[in-house]
């Protein structure tokens, strides 16, 4: 098993940046994929972006271009690094591992973005 912990959600104005962490209990060679999930108020849950052990990316289409998903195998620690946000960005972020066919999800972290 996983354990995942988020940090640095916060409130921001738009046009703002944040980045968020995720720290693994162990070592994120192991885990097949990482990736960040958001879910706002009334919404499904949804992929923001995601990266492989291998170091492979897959973005949503709304953040292509202002978000980064890049990790840290020394830290054992995955982040996003998010620019231009938009008041829609607004939610809870989630940070997800897929490691042998199995899903663990972090607690979450609230960001919230004004106009």
């Amino acid at each position: 098993q996983v354990q995942l912990v988020e940090s640095g959600g916060g409130l921001v104005q738009a046009g703002g940046s944040l980045r968020l962490s995720c720290a693994a209990s162990q070592s994120i060679f192991r885990i097949q994929v990482m990736g960040w999930y958001r879910q706002a108020s009334a919404k499904q849950r949804e992929l923001v972006a995601s990266i492989s052990n291998e170091g492979r990316t897959n973005y949503a289409d709304i953040v292509k271009g202002r978000f980064t998903i890049f990790r840290d195998n020394a830290k054992n620690t995955v982040y996003l690094q998010m620019n231009a946000l938009k008041p829609e960005d607004t939610a809870n972020y989630y940070c997800h591992a897929l490691m042998n066919f199995a899903n663990y999800w972090g607690q979450g972290t609230p960001v919230t973005v004004s106009s």
